[in-house]
């Protein structure tokens, strides 16, 4: 799905019975280029007939961290209590949204609820957002707080030295705000939740909806303490080595260790393991299948978003029905894609394009 198809989607699913004409002014295109665009998302099965029918299909939610990421850069080295030249770029960050933008743009259902200020930075998260695909209809958007902003500063080599975060208004995302959600969150195929969420939220959402497939991206060593005590109601967990090691206490040296560490955790009750080894690759096991697999050998030019692709990528496999072994393969392959971007989610992630990865670098 191209990313014009999933914007005349995201209107669609809005408002089923829009003018064809009014369609194509809120696009911008005339009314030919949106019969072609209407055209193509039929052949797919996204739209049945007339009155733009849409199908109904398994769908995500994705609740977590949405902020905006505020980058600077000098263009040499830095001077400490003085202005530096250099470049500032900013762009829509936040690893729950992350994850739901690279589920949407794979041609997922994704929904994400998260909580945004009522300011331009809260804004523009919203817009890019529903520009990738995201139905973003449930999202808390509050009067007097400020958006969530990580601002890093970096030296000329791109070395990050130092980085300040923001994301006090995800405190705001109670279970007295998610309760009303009920229903759409106890539809959903998938929900997949972020350690940025509180302790007190993270448990509400484990314990009320333990019985879904709920995938746990775990973000940082500091914040994987919140699910220990939930761990048997995760259905899939992808932590890296050093989080892996905070919860299991197991060092992980080797490929002998491997084993180890997933069957602690297949003891803890997890039922999927996805143990990102970084330069080493990843490591797989539900307790019965069980295996390694290297990073492809693709260019790299930013490895910041290649976690949320990755873990984006697993939970749409789950919605396709795809095996674990093509599951990792797959993620692997939508995860190299974001490492050759310079933007942290890759705009051109497709089924297809994954696909032409394995096929060059097959694992």
């Amino acid at each position: 799905m191209t990313e014009r198809e999933q914007e005349v989607l995201r209107l669609l699913r809005e408002d089923p019975m829009i003018p064809q004409q009014e369609l194509a002014d809120r696009l911008g295109i005339s009314r030919s280029a949106l019969a072609t665009h209407i055209s193509s998302l039929m052949r797919q099965g996204y739209v049945m007939g007339r009155g733009y029918v849409l199908r109904e299909g398994p769908y995500a939610v994705v609740i977590g961290g949405a902020n905006m990421d505020i980058c600077g850069r000098v263009h040499g080295e830095l001077r400490g209590g003085d202005s530096n030249p250099g470049w500032v770029h900013t762009a829509a960050g936040g690893v729950a949204r992350n994850i739901a933008e690279n589920l949407a743009r794979l041609g997922s259902d994704t929904r994400l609820i998260t909580a945004v200020g009522n300011d331009p930075h809260g804004q523009r998260l919203i817009e890019a957002s529903q520009l990738a695909g995201i139905n973003m209809r449930h999202v808390l958007v509050l009067d007097g707080q400020p958006t969530s902003c990580y601002l890093s500063l970096h030296d000329g080599s791109g070395e990050m030295l130092c980085a300040i975060n923001d994301m006090s208004i995800l405190e705001s995302l109670t279970p007295q705000r998610l309760a009303p959600l009920d229903g759409l969150l106890g539809a959903a195929h998938a929900l997949v939740l972020d350690t940025n969420l509180s302790s007190q939220s993270l448990g509400w959402l484990f314990d009320r909806y333990g019985h879904l497939p709920l995938f746990v991206d775990t973000v940082s060593v500091a914040k994987v303490e919140k699910i220990r005590p939930w761990l048997p109601a995760i259905h899939t967990l992808k932590p890296n080595r050093l989080e892996a090691e905070r919860l299991c206490g197991i060092t992980i040296a080797g490929p002998e260790s491997w084993p180890m560490v997933a069957a602690w955790f297949h003891r803890a009750g997890v039922k999927r393991l996805f143990l990102s080894l970084g330069g080493q690759g990843i490591y797989y096991s539900d307790g019965e299948q069980q295996a390694h697999l290297p990073v492809l050998p693709s260019p790299v030019v930013n490895v910041t978003g290649a976690g949320d692709a990755f873990m984006g990528a697993l939970v749409h496999a789950w919605l396709q029905g795809m095996p674990m072994d093509q599951s990792a393969r797959f993620a692997l392959a939508c995860a190299a894609l974001a490492a050759g971007s310079e933007d942290t989610v890759f705009a051109g992630l497709s089924r297809a394009a994954a696909q032409r990865v394995l096929e060059e670098y097959p694992c």
